[in-house]
Parts: structure tokens; C-alpha cells; sequence
């Protein structure tokens, strides 16, 4: 484990929202920060470059999928996932333990891992703590997350109980391998516990005792509601160090990111920029909006006035819509491009405020600009 000045220097705070700065072995990247998801060594339908030209400092990618396609050997031999997609940047990748417990068709769960069946191919295959870290390795990554257990939601405390114990055991182990590998890599602890603020702070401590390079808010947007979410997040977030980073792990709403910024939050990873852009669904300061709306077929005018993507500085309402309506892969790409463009930025204009002394008001107008907006509802219709 590195020191804390070695991997985190907070450079100011503004109540508990902080700027700051994270050095990894591919370069440093300031905080808070939004990071797009490469699940597959690909953010969906975007190239690095354009990633790197929209401000992305940082990229995350998936251990589990990795591992069950290509596999290790060819990420190996291709040189590790930087090698391999073509990113000079860092990259965190998730341990794959969320998606064992989600995706796998089949599992097993034993004290020394989980035996779970590819949802590719149905292979059978074992990922457990040391596993975990030694994949990350091979892959290259800057940030690797420890293996831990997801419990769904909702569960008993019972089950919760159980997972959290495995989990911190799972902890102290990825630890020892991260040691014993020798590797300059970052390694951060996942928090666990459901929603019993009792047992997040229990997994705080257990992960503070162990000790990590950073600390990670696990297990939550899994289907509970959104006022449950942010009581795990609350509940956590006191209990970890003020010199170390806090991430939050899947979560990337953009009002979200605002509100657990001001919780003292400084990393955020998500799908939903890409995701929703498959749906025709695009970002802007008033909320999520359908770019089929009525009023667009002859707007002028880009998705979100000011903003500096490149969607918006070339093309048109009218021509988006009209690119989905045909449904045209560029049109995509080019809402794909602007929602991740929306979140960094987003992000970005959020540190500038903490810097110059404006949180509480930046944070305050954004959230009732957002909110007000009503998420994606609209007066008009869809045509």
C-alpha cells in the first residue's frame, strides 16, 4: 500500500465536497471525476481518441468480462488492456465481482471464490480474491478493486451478515496478493452492508484495519430505491479517510454525481451516457430528454446550447432526430458523444466551483435547474 500523500493530494475543500488530485502509474487525474465505462476494452460506440478529446482523464474496464473474452492469455500476449484498446491513460478495473453475482449463469459460491458458468459460452470458470488481483495485474490496470460480494436487494440482514464477513476476508486476501506480486498498482477496498448503516460502518473499519490505497461505496444501485441508496451512501462516507480517494461505484446520474459530491464523493463510474443514447435519450442541464421530440424535426439549434461537444458544436436538433428516426449509427455515436462530454463537463465545472469557493451555489442552482427541468418529461410529444 503506498503512502497517502503517493496516491491522493486533496487540494481544497468546500464543506465536504474536495478537489483533489489521484497519481497513478499512467499519469494523475483531478478529482471529482467522472469515469466512462470500457467495459469490454471499448466505451460503447466511442474511440480513445475521441474520449481523449473530449477531456476523459480515466477509463474503467471490467476484469469478469475480460477474463471470459478475449481471456488473459490473449490480453497477454496483445501486451495488457492499455496495449490492447489503445489508451495511454489510467484505468481502473472492477474486480468482476458485481458481475459474478449478476451475469453468471451458474455459480458457486465457496470460502476461496466462485465457480460460475460464462455467460458467453457457458465455460466454467473460478475468480476469487487472488485470482482477482492476478487478472488485474496481467491486465495493466491503475486502480484495481478488491473482490467482494454483491448481496441483492432486497435481503435479509442474515445474508448481509454473511456477505460482509466473506467480503472483508476477500479483502485481507486481495491485499496479501497485492504484496506479494510486487506491483506498483493502486488497490481500493469495496464497502459493503446493504442498507444497515451499521453494518457499512462495520465494513468501513474492516476495510480501514486491512488498509487500501483508496476506498470504494459498493453494493449500491441495485435496485433499491434511490432514497436507500444515497442512506448507504450516508452511511458510509464518515467512516472513510479524509487523505484517501472515495469512489462510488456505478452510479453517474448527473444530479446524483452532484449530490454525493457534496457528500464528499470524488469518483464516479456509469453506462448510462451510452446507454440511454441508444434509446434516443440525450443530456441536458433540464434533465434526460428524448431527441424525438416534436419540437425538434426543425430546431436549428444544437442538443444543449454552450456546450462545447462535438455534437454540439457541428450538427442540429433537426439532424439528430433525423439520424434516429432512420435509424442511422452515426446518430448514436453522436448522442453518445455528447452525454459523456455532458458528465465530464459536468464534473469539471463541479471542481472549478469547489476551487474558487461557489459550491454551495453552483451546486444549488444545477440541482434546481435540473430538477425543475423534470428529467426527461417534456410538454410536447413524441412524433
Amino acid at each position: 500500500m503506498k503512502s497517502a500523500g503517493e496516491v491522493f493530494r486533496l487540494e481544497k475543500s468546500d464543506g465536504a465536497a474536495r478537489a483533489g488530485v489521484v497519481q497513478t502509474a499512467h499519469g494523475e487525474f483531478q478529482t471529482p471525476v467522472f469515469m466512462p465505462v470500457g467495459t469490454q476494452a471499448s466505451v460503447k460506440g466511442v474511440s480513445p481518441d475521441e474520449l481523449t478529446e473530449m477531456g476523459a482523464k480515466i477509463i474503467l474496464g471490467n476484469t469478469y468480462h475480460l477474463v471470459v473474452r478475449p481471456g488473459l492469455e490473449v490480453m497477454g500476449q496483445m501486451g495488457g488492456l492499455h496495449q490492447f484498446m489503445r489508451w495511454d491513460g489510467p484505468i481502473l478495473t472492477d474486480s468482476g465481482g458485481f458481475q459474478v453475482f449478476s451475469l453468471a449463469k451458474i455459480r458457486e459460491v465457496k470460502e476461496e471464490g466462485v465457480w460460475f458458468s460464462s455467460h458467453v459460452d457457458g465455460k466454467k470458470l473460478f475468480l476469487g480474491p487472488r485470482e482477482a488481483v492476478r487478472a488485474q495485474v496481467a491486465l495493466g490496470s491503475d486502480i484495481m478493486m478488491a473482490f467482494d460480494e454483491c448481496p441483492p436487494w432486497p435481503c435479509s440482514r442474515e445474508v448481509l451478515e454473511k456477505s460482509l464477513e466473506r467480503t472483508l476476508r476477500w479483502a485481507k486476501l486481495c491485499r496479501e496478493e497485492q504484496e506479494a506480486t510486487g506491483t506498483k498498482n493502486l488497490l481500493f477496498g469495496i464497502g459493503q452492508g446493504g442498507d444497515q448503516a451499521d453494518l457499512r460502518q462495520k465494513s468501513c473499519e474492516g476495510l480501514l484495519n486491512i488498509g487500501f490505497d483508496g476506498y470504494a461505496v459498493g453494493g449500491v444501485s441495485v435496485g433499491e430505491p434511490e432514497r436507500e441508496m444515497m442512506k448507504a451512501i450516508d452511511a458510509s462516507i464518515p467512516f472513510l479517510p479524509m487523505d484517501r480517494p472515495r469512489y462510488v461505484m456505478g452510479l453517474g446520474h448527473p444530479d446524483q454525481m452532484v449530490r454525493m459530491i457534496g457528500k464528499g464523493v470524488d469518483m464516479f463510474d456509469c453506462v448510462l451516457p451510452t446507454r440511454v443514447a441508444r434509446n434516443g435519450t440525450a443530456c441536458t442541464v433540464t434533465g434526460p430528454t428524448s431527441v424525438r421530440k416534436a419540437n425538434w424535426t426543425r430546431d436549428e439549434g444544437p442538443i444543449v446550447e454552450g456546450c462545447g461537444c462535438y455534437t454540439c458544436l457541428r450538427f442540429s436538433r433537426a439532424y439528430i432526430q433525423h439520424l434516429i428516426k432512420a435509424e442511422e449509427l452515426l446518430g448514436l455515436r453522436l448522442i453518445s458523444l455528447h452525454n459523456l462530454y455532458f458528465n465530464l463537463e459536468t464534473l469539471r465545472q463541479a471542481r472549478r466551483a469547489i476551487l474558487e469557493g461557489r459550491w454551495q451555489g453552483w451546486s444549488r442552482e444545477f440541482l434546481e435547474r435540473y430538477q425543475r427541468g423534470g428529467g426527461s418529461k417534456e410538454e410536447e410529444e413524441e412524433t
